[in-house]
């Protein structure tokens, strides 16, 4: 479903990408975690062919997203940090607005917006302006626009960011619901998130991936001793 092949990005002098290479297979949900300016966002952005890399390929279901960065969008559902939202709009009139911009056929343009108020627990607050809603509400908006289209692949930077315990919990079962029918990459500092949700973990530092395991074996150590993903993350980021 996706592969990385030796992606490297630079930006002047600074390489923020130093030969990563991996793949997920459709239908895993994948925790992608490291220190700020590790890389995660650059690599995420260039999954989602809004960045070229420097050198090395990326694919999306055979497809390389630097040559067919169109039909690679087509495939992928992306909620950046802050998510692109308009706050003068409805939920409902930004999400018709952005199903529009994913070229979803008009004939399903309202049931599919129908269906992903529906996914996200959104109908109640549909018809309201987005400057009105709680960041919770936003976020599962930002999220609704992600799946419009039916992407078979979602990507979510920082899902539950800025976000009250209780929107963290409720964000999690949306994500939880979604995975059934998706592939999700998932990039959080909150560690708990990802022993919580992912099945999964890939950790980069300085640019490149120090760890790709499955996340039972990470949370047990040589011993056979169980440890958090914490423990993981802060040793491998000693140095």
């Amino acid at each position: 479903m996706i592969t990385v092949e030796n992606i490297t990005k630079n930006f002047g002098v600074v390489q923020a990408l130093k030969g990563v290479s991996f793949e997920i297979k459709k239908g895993e949900i994948v925790g992608f975690l490291g220190r700020n300016g590790a890389g995660k966002t650059t690599l995420m952005r260039i999954l989602t062919s809004y960045l070229p890399p420097s050198s090395g390929r990326a694919f999306i279901d055979g497809m390389d997203v630097a040559k067919k960065s169109m039909a690679v969008r087509r495939r992928i559902g992306y909620l950046p940090e802050t998510p692109p939202l308009y706050s003068n709009m409805t939920a409902r009139d930004y999400l018709m607005f952005a199903a529009r911009l994913k070229d979803v056929p008009l004939k399903k343009i309202k049931p599919q917006v129908d269906k992903v108020l529906n996914e996200c627990y959104l109908r109640n607050v549909a018809d309201q302006p987005i400057a009105t809603l709680s960041k919770g509400y936003q976020q599962r908006v930002g999220i609704a626009q992600a799946i419009l289209n039916d992407p078979a692949i979602l990507i979510l930077d920082e899902p539950t960011n800025g976000l009250d315990p209780v929107q963290i919990q409720r964000v999690r079962e949306l994500i939880r619901n979604l995975e059934r029918e998706r592939t999700i990459i998932i990039s959080t500092h909150i560690l708990s998130e990802i022993e919580q949700i992912a099945k999964r973990v890939l950790i980069i530092k300085d640019g490149a991936v120090i760890a790709d395991n499955a996340i039972d074996e990470l949370l047990i150590d040589d011993q056979g001793r169980p440890r958090s993903l914490e423990d993981v993350f802060l040793k491998l980021n000693e140095n």
